[in-house]
This record gives structure tokens, sequence and C-alpha cells, in this order.
């Protein structure tokens, strides 16, 4: 008989245990719909198992926390140091669980509005926030290979679900051909990174890699077609044009999970493989990064301005959110990591919060995402249109919301490490975005509300998501002491 504790140990499983839990919900939630829900009434129910999984998965993440506490460690090592979980793994976890919460919460009444509503779109949820955590806990090229390919196969699936619309169909398509693409590109310089380390683990890929010149021609070669791969997957120009037709098409749902889930876990992504492998090639990527954070801080400001749809206008908004958290990188002193992990932070709460406004706006034969579908809000929902100007705000960087606080310490970072004129640069870009998103609030403020419109679509679990957003985006921005703490535990040690 084998002895399997050779080849699995107690740690092993210890370091993966939030990621099994939901895949093992996943997987019942499938089996529940086919078996014990067929009538799509009795579908709300699997909401049910959604926060069961975000409980168990909260709780293991907690306990891996108190492991690390208790120990004295900074990091536990799994599966011959496949999988690390750190203080950046558990931080960016969190985040991703909040994410999805948030949405799931929300995407009972917008389903149920679209016709929609089937038990593997939950199921796809977990799956991809599965991905998103290997991700986080991933060192070696493989496991991160693994992770990003679930969370895209999952995300490609849930852009298109809208099976009838052509407009999902068609996004569902452009965003799965231009992610395979990004796709080979990455993987074509895992494979020069191994080349050069004979190991996946990105520890030996990051010891190789220092033996040898920055301006090595291979280590060029890794960086340039890793960079693009992973630049590809946060939307950094010239690899962003997926993200408005993606964005607009996707069910508004999904477009907030996309938008927010993806982003962070493909920045961790990011910050793993240049603030490991890649870390002693500094002086070749900083100045490659920083004209790619300029194109993009331009690109998606301006495009943003004759933006007519909300989706699209956050699309491009997204975009430069991640021209500003690349400044971070560039600085790449602790205040500019922090900056990174404060950014993420406040981003996941006021960009979900404004995504599931336009989700309030879908209601029967109104798909509720243009400016005009906003128009006269103040008077239909007074609530909802207070709550989009505190998103809006936030997005903007306008103190007292937690949106400012982002910006503030990735442009200190700049300033501490005399990027002065990307500082410079990145704050005029603020009066920029302040100009477009006030668009939407002359909307909602100054036009007459359409009498004739039905009433917009609300349930407990749309409004519980979008008070704890609205709260969380006033809350971090005016007691943020114990955020900013939490976002110092995802500092690289």
């Amino acid at each position: 008989m084998i002895d399997m504790s050779q080849f699995y140990t107690t740690t092993d499983h210890f370091s993966i245990i939030p990621a099994v839990m939901l895949a093992l919900f996943a997987c019942a939630i499938l089996l529940f719909d086919f078996l014990i829900f067929p009538d799509p009434r009795q579908r709300k129910y699997l909401l049910i198992f959604v926060v069961l999984a975000e409980l168990f998965t909260g709780f293991g993440l907690y306990r891996q926390h108190a492991w690390l506490v208790s120990y004295g460690v900074s990091e536990l090592s799994g599966f011959g140091g496949t999988v690390t979980v750190d203080g950046f793994a558990i931080f960016f976890n969190w985040i991703f669980l909040i994410a999805a919460v948030i949405v799931a919460l929300a995407s009972y009444k917008y389903l149920e509005v679209a016709g929609e509503h089937h038990g593997e779109y939950y199921a796809l949820m977990l799956f991809a926030q599965c991905g998103m955590y290997f991700l986080a806990t991933g060192t070696d090229l493989i496991t991160l290979f693994i992770g990003l390919e679930l969370m895209a196969l999952c995300f490609y699936v849930m852009v298109g679900f809208l099976r009838t619309d052509r407009r999902s169909n068609e996004a569902a398509l452009k965003y799965l051909i231009l992610g395979a693409f990004s796709s080979g590109f990455l993987v074509y310089g895992f494979s020069v990174m191994y080349g050069m380390a004979g190991s996946t683990k990105l520890s030996m890929i990051a010891s190789a890699i220092q033996q040898r010149p920055p301006w090595d021609p291979m280590v060029f070669l890794a960086l340039t077609t890793t960079s693009v791969g992973l630049l590809f997957k946060i939307s950094a120009v010239p690899f962003h044009m997926w993200a408005p037709d993606a964005y607009e098409g996707a069910p508004t749902t999904v477009t907030a999970y996309l938008s927010v889930g993806s982003t962070a876990a493909s920045m961790a992504f990011l910050l793993r493989i240049f603030l490991g492998p890649l870390a002693s090639a500094r002086e070749v990527w900083e100045p490659l990064l920083s004209l790619i954070a300029v194109l993009t801080l331009t690109v998606g400001n301006l495009a943003a301005i004759n933006q007519t749809n909300i989706k699209r206008l956050l699309a491009y908004s997204s975009i430069s959110h991640a021209g500003y958290m690349l400044l971070g990188l560039i600085a790449g002193n602790d205040t500019g990591i922090n900056g990174i992990a404060v950014y993420i932070m406040v981003y996941t709460f006021m960009n979900l919060g404004a995504l599931l406004v336009v989700v309030a706006m879908r209601r029967a034969n109104i798909i509720g995402e243009d400016l005009d579908d906003v128009a006269g809000l103040v008077h239909k929902n007074p609530w909802y249109a207070f709550l989009m100007l505190i998103f809006l705000l936030s997005l903007a960087g306008i103190p007292p919301t937690a949106g400012f606080l982002g910006k503030y310490y990735i442009f200190l970072s700049l300033i501490q490490t005399r990027h002065y004129a990307l500082a410079v640069f990145a704050t005029l870009y603020v009066a920029v975005a302040i100009y477009y998103y006030f668009k939407i609030v002359r909307s909602m403020f100054n036009r007459d509300a359409d009498a004739q419109a039905p009433a917009l679509a609300t349930s407990f679990g749309l409004r519980f998501a979008l008070g704890l957003s609205g709260v969380a985006t006033l809350g971090i921005g005016l007691y943020p002491e114990p955020f900013l703490r939490f976002a110092q535990t995802s500092l690289f040690r």
C-alpha cells in the first residue's frame, strides 16, 4: 500500500483549505440546482450555499492568519513551496471574498429581471474565486497559471451569460479570443523563465535572474512577454481593448465582479512576479511600466469623456485606475506597495457600489445603462442617487471618501521616490476624472424624471450590498486607521 503522507501532508491541506471549501460548495450548487431546485422560483435558496461557502472560506482565512500569528512566522508553505500563505495572500483573499459576497447578494434580482437565473452562475462565481485564491497564494509558475486560467475560463462564460443577448455573446467571444492571445504571451514568458532557472519555483527563478545582467537578452525576452500577459489582465494600455466591450456586454453584476475581482487577483499576480523573479531587473521594467502607466492614464481618462453608456464609462475609468496602481509599483517603496493594497481595498467598494446602482436601474424593458436612464434619479429614488454620488466622489478621489486615501498614498510614494513628473501628471488627470464622473451626477440631479418609467429594481440583497458598499466607502475615508493596518499586512517581508 502506498503511503500518501510522503506526497500530501496536513500542512499542504491547511494551505489550500479556503480553496477546497469554494470548490466543494460550487460543486454542491451544481448538484442541488439540478436535483433539488429544478423550479426557477426555488433558485433563490442557492444564495444560502454562496453565503455558507464564504463563511467557511472566511473561517479558513482566519485560521491561517491565527496559525501564522501563533507560531510567529511570516508564511506557511504547502505542496513543496508551490503555494505560500502569507499576509499578502490573506489580504487579497479577503478582498475576493468581500467582492463575491456583495455581487452574489445583488445578483438574484438582476438575473430574475433578465430571465437568466441559473444555478451555474453562482457556481462559476465560486470557481472563479477559487482561481483567484491561487493567484494570490501561488509561488510557482504552474500554480499561478492554473489559477489564472480557472478564473479566466469562468469569466469567459459569465460575460456571455445572457444567452439571448447579442451584445453579451459578442463581448464573451472578444474576451475569449483576446484572453487566449494574451495567455500565449504569458506562457511563452514562463517558458523562458523556466529555461533560465530549470525550475518553475519563483524563488529559483529569482536567483537565476539575479545572476544575469538586467539587460540580458533572455531576461528582457522573459520580461516583455510576461508583461504582455499580465498587463492584459489588468487592462493596461495598449492591452485594454477588451475591457469596454466586455464591461458593456456582460450582465452588470458580472461586470462588477470582473472589474473588482479579476483586477485585484491579476494585480496580486503581477506583484508576485515583478517583486519576485523580476525584482533584480527593475532598471529595465521601471521605465517600461512608467510609459505604460502614462498611456493608461491618458487613454482611460480621455476616452471616458465622450461615453454616454455608464458601463463603458466605468470601463475606461477602471483602465485609468489600473494606471494609478501601476504608479505604486513604479515607486516601489513600502508606501507604494501599501498604496496599491489600500487602492485595491477602496476600489472594491466604490466601483462595486457604482455598478450596483446600475444594476438597480435594470428593470422591465429598460436596460438602465445610459446617462438618460439615470436622468432625474434623485426624484425617483433619492437614496440611490445619494449613494451613487458618494461612489463617484470616491472614484474621483475627493475627500473625505475612501478614494482620496488610495490616491494619497500613491502620490505620496511617487514624491518619496522623486518621481515628481509622474506625480504631477497623475494629479492633473484627477481633474479630468471629476469632469466625466460629474456627467453622471448632472444627469441624476438636473434632469426631470420620466414619470412613465417602471419602478427601480430592488431586493433585500441589493439594498444590503449597496448599503455595505456605501458605508465602507465613507467609513474608510473618515476612519482609516484599522483599514490601513489591515492593508499593511500585505507588504512583502
